[in-house]
């Protein structure tokens, strides 16, 4: 009981952390996403939305719906829009929208149309910016726990090297040292720096395949190019240990997530109040393992469980 009256008085504050929200074409998702800013008063927005597609008619109707709810934000919430006259695609979209919300904003919240957060999302990031505000080793507060490992911790969260990204928040000092361009990744591949960083050989050769298809253009990741940047910088990621933001955009209609995939069911769960923080920082190496081994790399044995889960002939991942 004592725990959810404090809930209840932090969450029915008016939220004065901005919040970017990022769209596209998807108007349902994104109308429930902005309903959620709404019901915990989220007080300063920022809607980027990409242009539409040349040549794919069902975008540019999809997209103005989209755009309108700029002016749908109508509880006293102070928006900026950011709206591309042309599709500039994922990557480059996202990053230049990031990187417009940090020219506004010292710290903040950041929303793909896709990711509905929890009330206590909003709580858990605002705590957190102000607790890591000036500290350069946490570089990403995350929303998201799959619980792959120990789903009940002592603590609120911990520090993971892997930046979960649906549903976080960050500040302008951190994205600062975003390198969309990965310049010093040829040499750093040859160095063996992953070997230092990783301890694995099959998880460095999973990410070398990744950074040398995202340096290459060969993917439409801004993602990959943020857990670079993390990595490079010694950049931490904070980790909830109860999942607060669920995924609502797989379906057949998405333009990257068409494939369900198990944490695609990953529901939002409560989190504790008051938080009770790590006594260090440092990352925790078996939880670690499990996203990189569950998440990431998967065996040929995860695999086929993981494609027969999807098919419902399992029920466990």
């Amino acid at each position: 009981m004592a725990n959810l009256i404090i809930r209840d008085l932090m969450n029915n504050k008016p939220n004065d952390t901005p919040v970017l929200l990022l769209g596209f074409n998807r108007p349902e998702e994104t109308g429930r996403v902005l309903e959620r800013l709404r019901e915990n008063r989220v007080q300063r927005l920022f809607l980027a939305v990409d242009g539409p597609r040349e040549g794919v008619v069902q975008d540019a109707e999809k997209v103005a719906r989209v755009r309108q709810y700029a002016q749908a934000a109508d509880w006293g919430c102070a928006v900026e829009t950011l709206f591309n006259e042309k599709n500039m695609g994922l990557k480059k979209s996202v990053s230049r929208a990031i990187g417009w919300f940090f020219s506004r904003v010292e710290s903040g919240i950041i929303l793909e149309d896709d990711c509905l957060p929890s009330p206590d999302f909003f709580v858990f990031c605002r705590d957190l910016l102000e607790r890591y505000r000036e500290d350069p080793r946490v570089m990403t507060i995350s929303g998201n726990n799959f619980h792959y490992s120990r789903p009940k911790s002592r603590t609120s969260y911990h520090f993971s090297k892997y930046p979960l990204i649906w549903g976080w928040a960050t500040w302008k000092r951190a994205w600062d040292r975003f390198d969309f361009s990965m310049s010093r990744w040829p040499s750093l591949r040859d160095s063996r720096w992953l070997d230092g960083l990783l301890g694995n050989r099959r998880h460095v050769r999973y990410w070398e395949r990744i950074f040398d298809q995202t340096h290459r253009e060969q993917n439409h990741s801004w993602a990959y190019r943020w857990t670079y940047s993390s990595w490079l910088n010694g950049g931490l990621t904070a980790i909830p240990s109860a999942n607060l933001v669920s995924n609502i955009g797989f379906s057949r209609e998405a333009t990257h997530t068409r494939k369900r995939i198990r944490v695609a069911n990953a529901q939002a769960e409560p989190l504790d109040f008051p938080l009770i923080h790590p006594e260090t920082i440092l990352v925790d190496d078996e939880m670690d393992q499990a996203i990189q081994q569950k998440h990431f790399s998967l065996s040929l044995y995860q695999k086929i469980r993981h494609r027969l889960y999807m098919m419902n002939v399992i029920k466990e991942f």
